[in-house]
């Protein structure tokens, strides 16, 4: 595989990719739950995204990349989130302009988590390739994508992989049939002897594929249910003319691990800022 470098135009193309998702699912929510107050807003290229006060879509994505440092457009962002009750948070590239970081340090942020933001090309023989994995003795995993009566069994798996994780385990619970309603997202489900045991999302913008909602129940870890949830999507993505995958993890974790024994390579680790 041929990578791109990881410079400040594969920042700009990734971060984007993932801002248009958050931009989509908060569009999702405002018509599916009318009165969420879901909304989100640009500002100079940073899209500004609010879910809900304790929702983890409830950032900013593409802060720094896409203009000069601005006191006056920070002031905005921080009013759009004041007005709805809710935290401000930042996820900056490492590849920004370094003033963006001192402004906000100016203006009382505090880092605190990091994001390791990963890619990898997508060829469609590597993804045929990763597809032949199989599950555990005897019984193969079998990935497709929900039927439109199934948001309920994709949301129940989901949460039942995040139940060590309350907070994220309830947020999945009533995520599917947000996703269900955007026309840019695939939900898929992975089987085994017929019974559901992992999810995975999928999510295509200008040729980038963004791949999140992985989960698997505990009792069906270490089957293989990621590797063919990741290879069914690839393959979706390369049929639909994606030529970049990312995901996103956080550094050390069996995830990024995951990721990087199938073709994935770190394209930066993103700090996430928020404002005391």
């Amino acid at each position: 595989m041929i990578f791109p470098f990881s410079d400040v135009a594969l920042a700009r193309r990734l971060e984007r990719a993932e801002a248009e998702g958050g931009a989509r699912f908060v569009e999702a929510r405002s018509r599916v739950v009318l009165d969420s107050g879901a909304a989100w807003i640009d500002v100079a290229g940073t899209y500004a995204m609010f879910d809900g006060p304790l929702s983890p879509v409830t950032q900013t994505f593409g802060f720094g990349l896409f203009a000069p440092p601005s006191v006056e457009q920070l002031i905005e962002i921080e009013r759009f989130y004041r007005q709805r009750g809710a935290p401000v948070f930042h996820e900056v590239s490492p590849l920004a302009d370094a003033a963006h970081a001192a402004l906000l340090g100016e203006r009382g942020y505090h880092p605190f988590e990091f994001t390791s933001v990963m890619y990898r090309p997508i060829a469609a023989d590597a993804a045929i390739a990763l597809r032949q994995a199989q599950g555990g003795p005897g019984e193969a995993i079998t990935v497709r994508t929900i039927g439109p009566d199934e948001c309920a069994l994709w949301s129940a798996t989901a949460a039942a992989g995040w139940s060590a994780t309350r907070e994220l385990g309830d947020f999945m619970l009533d995520v599917a049939r947000v996703q269900a309603d955007r026309p840019d997202t695939r939900l898929f489900l992975a089987e085994q002897n017929g019974r559901a045991i992992a999810t995975g999302t999928l999510c295509l913008n200008e040729g980038v594929a963004l791949l999140a909602g992985a989960s698997t129940i505990p009792e069906g870890r270490g089957r293989g249910a990621q590797l063919a949830l990741l290879a069914s999507r690839l393959a979706y993505a390369a049929d639909h003319g994606c030529d970049l995958a990312m995901m996103c993890a956080l550094p050390g974790s069996g995830s990024q691990r995951n990721a990087e024994r199938h073709g994935f390579r770190i394209a930066y680790t993103r700090m996430k800022w928020r404002l005391l």
